[in-house]
Parts: C-alpha cells; sequence; structure tokens
C-alpha cells in the first residue's frame, strides 16, 4: 500500500505528532509512507497531479525521532512522485497554521486532494467535506443539543448583549483558529475589556461568543473518532483528558495543559452518536472530538492530535488500527475496481 501524508512542514514535525506515529507505523506494517508538504504539488500538463516527496530510509522504526532523523537526512528517498498512483492521501496539515504566513498553503490539500480523488485515490478526510469546515462556522453546524449557546458576530454591541444575557460570564474567541490561539474568559472582573478583546479579535475576522460552561472548570476529554465510530483497539478506547494549568482557561496541552486518563462515560457515546451521521456524510475519516460535560467544544478534523497521549495511559498502539481501517478501505477499493472493469469488458 502507498500512503501519502501531507503536513504543513517536515522540519516542523515531531516524534511524537500522531501523523509520526501514523507514517512510522505504516512503514513498519510493510507499506509506502510518502511524506510531502502544501508547496511540493504540481498539476502537469498530462493531467496528473505530481509532488516532491519524502520517505524514510529504513523499513522499520521502533522511536519517532529515529524515522524524522531518516526523513531530513541524506540518505531519505526523495522522489518526484505521481500522487494519483498512490492508494491513500492523507491530509494531515492543519490550515489554521497557515493564517497571516502562507494563505495560499491553507486550502492546497483542499485543492489537490479533490483533483486526486477524481482520479480515484482515497483522500482523508475527504476534501470536500474539509472544504466545508476551513473555519469554526462548520461547528455551528452540527445538532444544537450537543453545542453551547453560541453568537457569532463582529459587533461589539451584540457581543456585550450576549455576555450579559449570560450573567456576564461567557467566552471569546476567533473563527478562524486553533490550538487555543486568542480564547478569553470574560467575567465581571474582565467586562471593562471586552471593547479591547473584540477589536483584538476581529482584526482577523468574525468573533465567536460562547456560553461558558462551568465543567471546564475539570478540563476536557479529547475522544478520537474514526469511521463515525469511537476509535478503539483491544478493548480500548483512544481518548485522554486535558486538565488545565494554573488559571489558564484553556486545556489545550501546548497552552500549559496537563494531560490524564480518560473515563469514557454514556454521555460521551450518547454525544459521538449524535455528531456520527454528519461526520460519515462529509467524509470525516478520522476526527477529534473536544468533550466539556455533555456539550461538544471542538471538532477537530484537521489533522487531530494526541495519539501518543492517549497511548501513554491505555498502553495500546492505536495507530495500527488506523492502518487496518485503510488496508480495508483499500482491499474493498481494489475489489469494486475489479468488479467494475470485469462488466465493462462484458459488455464489449
Amino acid at each position: 500500500m502507498k500512503i501519502g501524508f501531507l503536513v504543513n512542514d517536515i522540519e516542523t514535525e515531531q516524534a511524537g505528532y500522531t501523523t509520526t506515529r501514523l507514517a512510522m507505523a505504516a512503514i513498519n506494517r510493510g507499506h509506502e509512507a510518502w511524506i510531502m508538504q502544501p508547496g511540493d504539488f504540481a498539476y502537469d500538463p498530462d493531467e496528473k497531479i505530481r509532488a516532491r516527496a519524502r520517505h524514510a530510509p529504513k523499513d522499520k522504526y521502533k522511536v519517532g525521532s529515529a524515522y524524522l532523523a531518516g526523513l531530513r537526512g541524506p540518505k531519505a528517498r526523495t522522489r518526484r512522485i505521481t500522487v494519483d498512483d498512490l492508494d491513500v492521501l492523507m491530509l494531515r496539515n492543519d490550515p489554521s497554521e497557515e493564517v497571516g504566513r502562507r494563505p495560499w498553503a491553507q486550502a492546497a490539500g483542499v485543492d489537490f486532494g479533490r483533483v486526486a480523488l477524481r482520479n480515484g485515490v482515497i483522500v482523508l478526510n475527504d476534501p470536500n467535506g474539509l472544504a466545508k469546515a476551513m473555519h469554526k462556522m462548520y461547528f455551528q453546524l452540527f445538532p444544537e443539543e450537543v453545542r453551547p449557546r453560541t453568537l457569532i458576530t463582529r459587533d461589539r454591541e451584540e457581543v456585550k448583549a450576549f455576555i450579559k444575557e449570560e450573567g456576564g460570564r461567557a467566552v471569546l474567541k476567533p473563527l478562524q483558529g486553533s490550538g487555543g490561539t486568542g480564547v478569553f474568559l470574560v467575567d465581571q472582573a474582565q467586562a471593562k475589556n471586552v471593547n479591547q478583546m473584540v477589536d483584538a479579535l476581529t482584526r482577523d475576522g468574525y468573533v465567536i461568543i460562547q456560553e461558558y460552561l462551568e465543567e471546564a472548570e475539570e478540563g476536557d476529554t479529547r475522544m478520537f473518532m474514526m469511521n463515525g465510530q469511537p476509535l478503539r483497539y483491544k478493548g480500548k478506547y483512544a481518548a485522554f483528558r486535558r486538565v488545565r494549568g494554573g488559571d489558564d482557561i484553556r486545556s489545550n496541552v501546548h497552552a500549559g495543559g496537563q494531560i490524564a486518563a480518560a473515563h469514557i462515560t454514556e454521555t460521551h457515546l450518547r454525544i459521538a452518536e449524535i455528531v456520527r451521521p454528519k461526520l460519515v456524510a462529509d467524509g470525516m475519516f478520522l476526527v477529534g472530538l473536544d468533550i466539556v460535560g455533555d456539550k461538544l467544544m471542538e471538532i477537530n478534523v484537521f489533522s487531530p492530535g494526541g495519539f501518543g497521549s492517549a497511548m501513554k495511559f491505555e498502553k495500546v498502539n492505536f495507530s495500527y488500527t488506523v492502518i487496518d481501517a485503510l488496508e480495508r478501505k483499500v482491499d474493498y477499493m481494489t475489489f469494486y475496481r475489479r468488479r467494475f472493469s470485469n462488466v465493462q469488458m462484458s459488455t464489449l
């Protein structure tokens, strides 16, 4: 099986990243794992998609640091591959990281992925679904019962009215962005600074104002879903908890949050079942749900990370169940192509 992984930047990938773990698991299973970046694509005159890509030199890797060293080193295989010849293309880049830096790179995976999809490559997550999710408005398309009460606007007075309706406490964040960047908690103490907060957030677009969930004091749960179902391997759920660090309202690990073992409850599974139909309809193969109490805070469809954190507590390698699923998809695709080909030949 030939798999391509699109990342933002090979040089900034880390050993603990989920993409690194997936590529390493694929290689250890005997598959090819080609890594490419947004600027590596080309649409050639013969209407084929090609890309400059790298492949680590060894057939087995035990740790991510050795894999990345091989990928970046002089012995790495570098080649201009035909993307249309891949079995699977996984779009693991995060467009929000390109905001204000490389705007042309934001939609590169989606645009070239659509063409590869047309030429028979299994592209995950589906680029047409990802196009709908380029910013957080996508979250508002899921059932209301699992979402916090929300206002999206650029108007200061509307923001203030919403905060007043919420008893003087609410969360403000940008419509486009990730990783907890630009997230503010407004309460009585910060009420006089709302104008400055709104001005800072609206410089780059719209602002999201959400009800504050008291359960957020205890952090949130990241639970992975694959093919519309909670991801499990050897009976263990791919999930972990993120607990706030100090007075920071954000639970994101790089924002100071700490990780802990997750206990998946009926509430978590109910939320997963409610969002399942839309995730499946939009072709979202691998996603991360961020859950607080009985509400979703976010649905991560671009490069959801955290396999390493889940593996730390559950002691199983969730990367292998993803590779298993990819192998099945490729087998099914091969079977139906052959069947279709035979039908075509029988009509001649």
